[in-house]
């Protein structure tokens, strides 16, 4: 019997499309060849914003719904989404301040209906933002916007998907797929065995980001998309200073670069936008990139760092749509969902572009696409319905974090904190059968336990070490190479969990 919906890709427009498609009762298989948010979709900036720097290409209408769904993450996933002041120190020689306040106003009042604290202009000589900066930097603006977990966004989506009666299939690669009248037949074969199984659907989804093209080309048909490959590169380095604020630093090319405060101990510095010429797959940051962001950061701050201060770094290439622009930051961020299909032909649907901030309202657009096809559908749900672990109340982490501390003050209060923000109220039933710290099971760096690592085996789809400690999670961080040979050999041991 056919599926209702054949997804590839496991990204943050696969996934969030999974989810809208089962929560309105539609069969959906859902495949990605390697893991859950494994390429473009974990190596973002983490910003869930509407996006400042579109407002010089007038891309109003882009801002405003990026700020609308920006609204919506808050209040579906607390725990993963998190509301954070940006200072911007003013450098006169790149924009002048009236166009900087114009933006930001204009900001403000596209995102009129925000939770979010309005800007201001400060003096840094008056405020403690002021402290880390040059003292050459006088005066700048202060903005709100949110920070998020970007590959646990990813697979919690997945995870709604699944408990709503998704099939999640990681390291399945669509071989080929070929129309049969009014259906697809779709060839996946499994990384892990080898071996090939047909699946037919009613409507295919390619959301393979920068495989778009390739998927297309697999399933022979028509409309092949011009894509624009751009990879952005970022960089942790050790905390750069105290406080909770964030800076969007202007550089001389007039990009913006962000320095974040990010997983307690580090600061998270990017992005580039460099073009990619090669074929799409994992890349690396190059020693030009690191110069550059570390140079961006050596004109702003009183703490100078080197390419030897950078604890980690990554890179994604990111699919965007080829608008022609001479610079591949002006590249646009929009979506375009692509449609081909036929009177009596099975349709294909592929996303090409888009953003993080955007993905919920992305996926509801593309089942409305796909509606002609798969029926009357129930109408749209995912703006309000949490995510899974969302449902904090009040959406306050850190109450809920202590309240874990309290419960469970072996755990740790540091521990309880980094549970809150990935699990969010299911962080309870995850230490429900911990009684005393031995329960918790081997540490395999960072904090992440034994007790942990099973349920994210079970639950989430987690398959190596790599995964466990760098997409479920940031503890490979503080991890160690012997810890992440450890848990690796756990992982392959036949007696491990196994979903």
């Amino acid at each position: 019997m056919a599926r209702d919906l054949l997804i590839v890709g496991g990204g943050i427009h696969g996934a969030g499309i999974a989810r809208d498609a089962a929560g309105r009762g539609l069969s959906v298989l859902l495949v990605e060849k390697d893991s859950l948010a494994a390429h473009t979709s974990s190596a973002s900036s983490k910003l869930v914003h509407g996006g400042l720097r579109y407002l010089e290409y007038l891309k109003l209408r882009l801002v405003r719904e990026s700020l609308s769904e920006r609204e919506s993450l808050l209040a579906i996933a607390p725990h993963l989404v998190q509301r954070q002041r940006f200072v911007l120190p003013y450098r006169g020689r790149l924009r002048p301040a009236w166009a900087v306040r114009l933006g930001l106003f204009l900001y403000d009042r596209l995102g009129r209906n925000s939770s979010l604290e309005g800007s201001t202009r400060i003096r840094f000589a008056d405020s403690p933002y002021g402290e880390p900066l040059q003292r050459r930097l006088r005066s700048g603006f202060v903005y709100s916007d949110c920070t998020a977990d970007d590959s646990r966004l990813v697979i919690l989506n997945a995870k709604d998907a699944a408990e709503r009666g998704a099939e999640v299939r990681v390291r399945h690669r669509l071989l080929r797929a070929s129309r049969q009248g009014s259906e697809w037949r779709a060839e996946i074969r499994d990384e892990a065995t080898g071996e090939t199984a047909v699946e037919h659907a009613r409507a295919l989804v390619n959301a393979a980001g920068p495989w778009v093209a390739e998927v297309i080309g697999g399933c022979q048909a028509g409309g092949k998309k011009s894509v624009r490959l751009v990879k952005g590169s970022h960089i942790v380095v050790p905390r750069l200073y105290e406080g909770t604020q964030a800076y969007a630093l202007q550089h001389s090319d007039r990009r913006l670069v962000f320095v974040i405060p990010w997983q307690e101990d580090f600061t998270l510095i990017g992005t580039t936008d460099v073009p990619w010429q090669g074929a799409p797959g994992r890349c690396e940051i190059e020693p030009a990139e690191v110069d550059y962001l570390c140079e961006v950061v050596n004109r702003n701050f009183e703490h100078r760092i080197s390419p030897a201060d950078v604890a980690w770094s990554f890179a994604g290439i990111r699919a965007l749509q080829d608008d022609d622009s001479t610079r591949a930051s002006a590249v646009t961020r929009e979506f375009e969902l692509a449609l081909d299909a036929g009177a009596g032909r099975a349709p294909l649907l592929s996303v090409v572009g888009g953003k993080l901030t955007t993905y919920r309202r992305l996926a509801d657009l593309a089942l409305g696409k796909l509606a002609p096809w798969l029926g009357t559908l129930p109408g749209e749900w995912t703006a309000t319905a949490p995510l899974p672990g969302g449902d904090l109340p009040g959406g306050d982490v850190e109450t809920f974090a202590q309240e874990l501390a309290r419960r469970w003050p072996f755990v740790g209060e540091r521990r309880c904190r980094r549970l809150t923000r990935a699990y969010g109220t299911r962080a309870i039933g995850l230490l429900e059968p911990v009684r005393a710290a031995a329960d918790l099971g081997e540490d395999f760096g960072g904090g992440m336990t034994r007790l942990e690592v099973d349920y994210l085996v079970c639950e989430e789809w987690a398959r190596t070490a790599h995964d466990i400690h760098w997409l479920h999670s940031k503890t490979g961080l503080r991890a160690t190479a012997e810890d992440r040979r450890r848990l690796d050999d756990y992982l392959a041991d036949p007696v491990a969990p196994s979903a």
